[in-house]
């Protein structure tokens, strides 16, 4: 009841969002005068990043000095950085007619949506202006059906960290460029009766679907289980591929901590890896702040990281799922233009200044980025331990696949992917009959959804 109370309330809230972005399309001309006169103006920028995590206060300031005409004031959403706090912050803020001018999206499913509620502004017009290339700009690409409403800030992709005390000890290097099949090779090999190779946190309950997404997500395109367009994506191969890795890993090789262990003795990816009872974890780069150990996980051997292994040997990509933070200039924005003077200078210098994460912005010099990362790693306990140069290489390397609109009902496909995975992996039906019934039912929530 509570889903549907809640439902009928962002419907509400959409209306309101496209009726006011249609009186403010008078606004236009007003907005592409303002930074080049000497109007003052005040932007609102609601954000879910809270000061410790983001280092508002220093970044604001250094913003206002080089813009003078332009203030920022900070609506910080939930101040222990809760997204899903905030975003339902935002929602009201929006049916309640605030002044909106910069949004802050922590995901890809967040910003969609808000796209398609008419909540956000498209941002082509300015981009055009400046003449520069997104693609070529950033290493994360935020187009949505052709436009583009948002601008990259960090740069948080996928990648593998690695147990060196292990991989020294198997006699391997630290990959710089591998496959799956030599992701799988490396974890047979630091197998051993203390430790199992590597660990994989997913899926669990319909989350950290990204597990099940492996091969898919080495490529550019259509990495989800939904192509662009809203049909089922079950039928590709690098699915099936995933599948048959996940299942030779465990059963065969045995060198992928059980299924049946993660779900049952609730075994979480630092435990696992700063514990020393996996070799690897293939993970997120939020981990930065950690890799040198903490109070709670010690380090107590050294730390490699290795990029998120392609799906062909000599391919010169390098695709890997991103998070980043989506910055937005609100649809009912009268700033439009100061708001995206603001998200452009956040997602360029404003990413140096703020010194917390790395920036997707593509023309960061190789001194700053290790001098961020040098930053980053100093508030470890043992950053000494950290193979720098290793991450440095990945970080700089990666690059982020296109997004795909999230459907409304993203929720109820992965749950049943997830309950054939389980049929699959607790050896009640195999590889094909295991995707023959996911995309049954998943076209039947499809077909329902129409």
């Amino acid at each position: 009841m509570k889903r549907k109370i809640w439902s009928i309330f962002v419907l509400v809230a959409v209306f309101c969002i496209v009726l006011a972005g249609c009186s403010g399309n008078s606004t236009k001309e007003k907005a592409s005068s303002e930074t080049k006169s000497d109007e003052k103006v005040t932007i609102k920028f609601h954000t879910h990043g809270n000061e410790a995590s983001y280092n508002w206060k220093e970044t604001i300031a250094a913003f206002e000095e080089e813009y003078p005409n332009i203030k920022v004031d900070l609506v910080i959403l939930s101040e222990k950085g809760d997204t899903q706090e905030a975003t339902k912050k935002l929602d009201l803020a929006a049916a309640s007619g605030e002044q909106m001018d910069v949004l802050m999206f922590s995901d890809p499913a967040s910003y969609a949506q808000r796209v398609s509620m008419g909540m956000v502004a498209p941002i082509d017009e300015f981009i055009n202006e400046e003449g520069y290339k997104v693609t070529e700009e950033y290493k994360v690409d935020t187009q949505i059906d052709g436009k583009y409403y948002s601008l990259p800030g960090k740069f948080n992709p996928w990648y593998v960290l690695l147990n060196k005390d292990h991989l020294d000890a198997a006699g391997l290097e630290v990959p710089t460029d591998w496959t799956w099949d030599e992701f799988a090779e490396y974890a047979k090999a630091m197998t051993t009766d203390d430790h199992y190779g590597t660990y994989f946190h997913g899926p669990q309950n319909g989350g950290w679907m990204e597990f099940l997404k492996l091969a898919l997500a080495s490529e550019e395109d259509d990495t989800e289980f939904t192509t662009a367009d809203g049909k089922s994506n079950l039928d590709h191969p690098l699915f099936k591929k995933t599948l048959e890795l996940r299942l030779k890993m465990e059963k065969e090789d045995q060198s992928a901590v059980p299924y049946t262990d993660i779900l049952s003795q609730k075994l979480h990816y630092r435990n696992q890896f700063f514990n020393q009872d996996s070799s690897s974890i293939l993970i997120g780069s939020w981990m930065n702040t950690e890799l040198g150990g903490t109070e709670q996980f010690p380090l107590n051997f050294h730390v490699a990281v290795a990029p998120y292994p392609k799906n062909e040997k000599g391919s010169t990509e390098g695709f890997t799922p991103v998070t980043t933070d989506f910055m937005a200039v609100a649809g009912t924005s009268e700033h439009k233009e100061a708001a995206y003077q603001f998200i452009r200078w956040y997602t360029t210098d404003g990413q140096i200044v703020q010194g917390k994460n790395i920036p997707s912005w593509s023309k960061v010099s190789e001194g700053d980025l290790a001098g961020i990362v040098d930053k980053i790693l100093s508030g470890t306990v043992n950053p000494e331990k950290v193979d720098k140069d290793s991450l440095i290489n990945v970080l700089t390397n990666a690059k982020s696949s296109k997004i795909i609109s999230p459907v409304s009902y993203q929720a109820e496909i992965y749950k049943v992917i997830n309950e054939e995975y389980e049929k699959l992996i607790f050896g009640e039906q195999d590889v094909e009959k295991t995707i023959e019934a996911a995309q049954e039912r998943v076209q039947g929530i499809i077909d329902s959804n129409k």
